[in-house]
């Protein structure tokens, strides 16, 4: 068994979604005066590698500190779709791993690796970013999917301010997560998945830590 680590680093250095202030660790105790070494922190529940809880876009979606560890703890598969900007993940495309890899089951998680991760220091990371369609978001969600990850920035397209997919999977209460790491290196297309936000009451969303175990 093996352990990956498939969170970005976050720095007052990370990119962050438009909009979305920069982290800032604001030194607040110096061991020198007072005994310790603190720091406050500063930074979107969004920034970096995130889990969006279904409250982000739906008012009476649960919140962060309300979702269930089931949901966070699961067996997981690796869709590698390679994809430019604005391209979409298709319905055919999950299809076409199910033919090669059976059938998806239901409450587990899906990953997407599209290899856009590499633009991570672009301009338009955020804003031509690929994502899911909405004909892929309805057939997960007719799956009845616990959670979708991603490596780009949002399931939905950079492109699209209406965020079609995040209001389907809030719908069914799935969850998402959002730049993911190093997913290149799981070499299975099973794997096991572990996404540990903070538990914040009545938040959006939260920074994670998420690891995968593989064989």
């Amino acid at each position: 068994m093996k352990i990956l680590d498939l969170t970005l680093t976050i720095s007052n250095k990370i990119p962050t979604f438009p909009g979305s202030p920069q982290p800032n660790f604001i030194p607040w105790e110096k061991i020198k005066d007072g005994g310790y070494n603190l720091e406050l922190l500063f930074l979107s529940s969004h920034t970096g590698t995130h889990l969006d809880a279904p409250y982000h876009f739906l008012e009476k979606g649960s919140k962060i500190h309300e979702i269930s560890l089931k949901k966070l703890v699961s067996n997981a598969v690796l869709i590698k779709s390679r994809k430019k900007r604005n391209e979409t993940i298709t319905k055919t495309d999950i299809q076409k791993f199910e033919k090669k890899h059976g059938k998806i089951e239901s409450f587990s998680s899906v990953v997407f690796w599209t290899g856009w991760q590499r633009n991570l220091q672009k301009d338009n990371y955020f804003t031509k970013n690929p994502g899911l369609s909405v004909s892929a978001a309805n057939y997960l969600a007719s799956k009845k999917i616990g959670l979708v990850g991603i490596d780009s920035p949002s399931i939905d397209l950079g492109t699209d301010f209406k965020f079609p997919v995040h209001q389907i999977f809030a719908k069914k209460g799935m969850l998402i997560v959002e730049n993911l790491a190093n997913l290149e290196k799981i070499k299975s297309p099973k794997f096991h998945l572990v996404v540990l936000p903070l538990k914040l009451k009545g938040a959006t969303g939260s920074p994670v830590r998420a690891i995968a175990f593989v064989d």
